[in-house]
């Protein structure tokens, strides 16, 4: 089980099992960082002290070449990203980003309003897009929402994780009433179907249940279908018919 608490820019994971994951222990708070890529050090310099004073943690990158290096996507937090940049361009960085499925939410900083780019950023998933010099609290507040974001995205990822290890553990046949018990057909249908006894079919629904860990299959069909496990109104073929 998972639970959350955010608070400003702090969010608390109390729990959780699972690979691949930034784990902290059991009420142990996990501050997460705001990425500050600027190549003016003056900016980054007061970026960080006004958002230290906030109470944020900031890791300050020169370009966006020394970001993608340095960054680890377990690592939870938000880009403040500026827009011009030397070498690879802040809408280049974010569109790499993307094409390695990382979906770290950025704040673009631009100096000269470049309607174009803004538009083009907020389109590929940008959170906003500020003119520099941005006003403290407004900067402040989206921030907050970016990492709301990010906590929430995480948490889901966490959550469909832990989904798809229990569907790991269903045999070929569970997964194939699974299937089509989420898709609404009846233990006889689905006897039919698959060419066993109404007895086996309530037996591996019993079992399904037991080991995705939920005694609603509308819940169930909910979070394997937004966890990608079955497509909607999707239904596999039927295989190995002989097995019970």
């Amino acid at each position: 089980m998972i639970f959350v608490n955010i608070d400003g820019p702090h969010f608390a994971i109390t729990s959780f099992t699972g690979n691949n994951w930034p784990l902290a222990a059991a009420g142990e708070t996990m501050q997460p960082s705001v990425f500050v890529v600027d190549e003016d050090v003056a900016v980054r310099d007061g970026l960080k002290e006004m958002l230290e004073a906030h109470a944020f943690r900031v890791t300050e990158f020169a370009t966006a070449e020394e970001f993608v290096e340095r960054y680890s996507p377990d690592q939870p937090g938000c880009l403040l990203l500026d827009l011009q940049l030397p070498g690879m361009s802040g809408t280049d960085l974010q569109e790499q980003l993307l094409a390695k499925d990382i979906h770290v939410p950025i704040i673009f900083l631009t100096g000269n309003g470049d309607i174009s780019s803004s538009v083009r950023a907020l389109k590929a998933g940008a959170v906003d897009f500020l003119e520099k010099p941005p006003e403290n609290d407004v900067l402040l507040e989206r921030l907050r929402a970016a990492l709301a974001i990010d906590c929430q995205r995480r948490l889901k990822a966490a959550a469909c994780h832990e989904i798809k290890d229990r569907f790991a553990t269903l045999t070929a046949r569970e997964r194939e009433v699974m299937a089509l018990v989420i898709d609404g057909h009846s233990n006889k249908d689905i006897a039919r179907r698959l060419h066993i006894s109404h007895r086996t079919v309530e037996i591996h629904r019993r079992r399904v249940l037991r080991k995705m860990e939920t005694s609603s299959v509308y819940d169930m069909a909910k979070t394997s279908r937004r966890c990608g496990l079955f497509p909607e109104n999707a239904e596999p073929t039927a295989t190995s018919q002989a097995q019970p």
